[in-house]
């Protein structure tokens, strides 16, 4: 008989190696790009700030997984031209970013492999399955 706590323990193990998966076959997928996952989110984020932009704090708060340093998360997209960062006039410490129209064009590169690509992951589930799958988890951790 087994125990609740060991099928938590059994869950936890393989969402943690799933998402292990997941992450690693997307990894490799950006890679060919010069981009992490990280940056790869940092990028999608902005894109759905629009001309607004988003502050590096609106950034860490929309990360998919936390990041101690943001900053130095931003100026590396930044060297390479794919975001463009300012500070504001009234308050210098208050930074605001914006993707470019660069990093608009290796998101748009990308949208169509990332797409296939999760299709491919998630091939063996049904529309309904995926959809128990993400309200189980959403469960999981509110």
């Amino acid at each position: 008989m087994t125990s609740t706590l060991q099928v938590e323990a059994e869950a936890f193990i393989q969402v943690v190696r799933t998402a292990d998966g997941l992450v690693r076959n997307l990894d490799l997928l950006l890679k060919r790009h010069k981009l992490t996952f990280t940056q790869y989110n940092v990028l999608r984020i902005l894109r759905g700030a629009g001309g607004a932009g988003a502050s590096g704090r609106d950034v860490a708060d929309r990360m998919i997984n936390a990041q101690p340093d943001v900053t130095r998360l931003l100026d590396r997209l930044e060297k390479r031209g794919l975001i463009r960062r300012c500070r504001a006039d009234q308050d210098r410490r208050f930074v605001k970013a914006w993707i470019t129209p660069g990093g608009l064009d290796m998101l748009a590169g990308l949208d169509k492999p990332v797409t296939d690509l999760h299709r491919q992951q998630f091939a063996a589930l049904t529309k309904e399955e995926l959809a128990q799958l993400k309200v189980a988890l959403d469960k999981a951790v509110p």
